[in-house]
């Protein structure tokens, strides 16, 4: 029985073996497959890249386009000036980023989805009861308003980022109100993110903190280009300000597509990959947006409501960000998209977008 159960064991760790030599990665940079910029993406050019009208800054604004598939790129465009070299600001795509490097930590065992955040950000004692969870689903039950343009002058999140919160973000989210009992109910917050960068750094003391982006997920994928902003009380501003080359990032999607594995190193777990794919289910439905799971955004629909995007596999998941920012993760199609962006309005479609990618690759398949 011994010497069968180990036969079995060394067959499939010859056959994952194999599995893993076949595989693409970006190592140092990324290969181009045969059908890269073939005719078969034309009309996914012809919709990311309309001809744009710098006057009144309207339209699909798209900065860069970059598709990977089976860890190879099979279509890249920029709009001047950026460039496949130029880090471009990923607004909330930052949020996702942070929840990955967040499971880094988990793996290394830094902290439980149920901890309180005051465990690791002392200011919290006001607000016990929030757990780290809470903040990844964008449940604390704060008081928050997140606008933007809409609202200016009543934004929270404008206050965090520019006026009266910018010197110490966390510490001026710490202090918002109740408005529900944490876990309960869903409400976007930069400042909930906030919150998870400065409990970041209570795991790990002043010490690590600084390096520890590049220490623990950035040098490990190849990633180079990445500048992370801090506050003036030195925490990383991880709901808005990382900046990353299109290709550097979507290091990051194919570490999320293949479930937490770089290579032959985990690092993430495949649980914390999984509980960044779960819906939450305390979510309410916002047309023409994804739903909230971990810290990432889902292609999962929420009970009586249809699938965000319906020409997308219901596996998709994505980090977004402000002006038409996205990473998209389609797993069963083994494709990374990104897409960097200056949309003013909303004629943009993620649903278009990925159909054509979707028809595009098919396509091309030999």
């Amino acid at each position: 029985m011994i010497r069968t159960f180990t036969a079995l064991w060394l067959g499939l760790l010859f056959i994952s073996t194999q599995a893993s030599s076949q595989e693409d990665w970006p190592l140092p940079d990324w290969r181009q497959a045969a059908e890269v910029n073939s005719p078969a993406w034309q009309q996914v050019q012809a919709y990311a890249f309309a001809p744009r009208d710098e006057q009144c800054r309207e339209g699909i604004r798209t900065d860069a386009l970059l598709v990977i598939k089976n860890g190879r790129i099979v279509f890249e465009q920029y709009a001047a000036p950026t460039t496949a070299w130029t880090p471009h600001l990923t607004w909330s795509v930052s949020k996702s980023v942070l929840a990955t490097l967040l499971g880094v930590a988990r793996q290394q065992g830094r902290f439980a989805l149920d901890d309180p955040v005051a465990r690791f950000y002392p200011p919290m004692h006001v607000h016990p009861q929030i757990r780290l969870q809470d903040l990844l689903h964008w449940a604390s039950g704060l008081d928050w308003q997140e606008d933007y343009e809409y609202a200016p002058l009543h934004s929270s999140v404008v206050a965090m980022l520019y006026t009266r919160g910018r010197a110490d973000m966390a510490a001026y989210t710490a202090v918002r109100p109740a408005l529900a009992e944490p876990g309960q109910r869903f409400l976007y917050s930069s400042g909930d993110s906030n919150l998870l960068a400065a409990a970041l750094r209570g795991m790990l003391g002043p010490e690590h903190y600084t390096q520890y982006p590049w220490d623990a997920l950035f040098t490990p994928l190849g990633i180079t280009s990445a500048v992370w902003e801090r506050d003036a009380s030195g925490t990383l501003v991880g709901s808005s300000y990382l900046y990353m080359t299109a290709r550097d990032l979507a290091r990051v999607g194919l570490l999320m597509q293949r479930d937490g594995r770089w290579q032959a190193q985990q690092l993430l777990g495949t649980d914390w990959v999984a509980f960044n794919r779960t819906l939450f289910a305390a979510a309410i439905s916002q047309p023409g947006e994804a739903n909230p799971g971990g810290h990432w955004w889902l292609n999962q629909p929420l009970p009586g409501a249809a699938r965000p995007w319906p020409d997308a596999p219901a596996d998709t998941f994505a980090a977004l960000g402000h002006w038409g920012q996205a990473l998209y993760v389609l797993p069963a199609e083994q494709l990374v998209v990104v897409r960097y962006a200056d949309d003013r309005d909303g004629q943009f479609s993620h649903n278009e977008l990925l159909k054509r990618v979707l028809a595009a690759q098919a396509q091309g398949r030999p």
